[in-house]
């Protein structure tokens, strides 16, 4: 008898809880993954509820390594676009997106302030500031 994909998924979605809790340097409470994925990429970004703002995460490599798994773990055609993964005390939550369920004009920059909008409403969500060096674009303001 086979493996069932399950058996696979449980422990890799606990060990990402696992991840997220390093990442936002202990208690996981209030985390919130945003995560899109696709054939050779994933694009996750980490948030934490921290009362009265939500503090945004870098994802660290083993983060991509593991959501890669777990996208890579489906059936090819069951594979999901989008992943939100919460954690609520000691519990997460995982709920998926499909690509037939996403407009496919919109990428991931259009897709995630909508989903942090619905997840926090107008709670200000504070960013790291930029690296030195780094370069700001505009659009054009004709």
């Amino acid at each position: 008898m086979g493996i069932d994909k399950y058996d696979i998924l449980g422990p890799l979605y606990g060990e990402i809880g696992s991840e997220l809790a390093e990442i936002v340097g202990g208690n996981p409470d209030g985390v919130y993954l945003y995560a899109e994925a696709g054939e050779g990429w994933v694009g996750p970004s980490v948030f934490k509820d921290e009362g009265k703002v939500v503090r945004y995460f870098d994802a660290s490599s083993h983060l991509c390594d593991l959501i890669a798994k777990a996208w890579e773990t489906e059936e090819p055609d069951k594979r999901w676009a989008v992943m939100e993964y919460t954690i609520t005390g000691n519990k997460f939550d995982v709920r998926f997106t499909f690509s037939d369920e996403i407009d496919p004009a919109e990428t991931e920059v259009d897709r995630r302030p909508v989903a942090l909008k619905a997840r926090y409403g107008d709670k200000p969500v504070i960013y790291p500031p930029a690296p030195p060096g780094m370069m700001e674009f505009r659009g054009n303001a004709d």
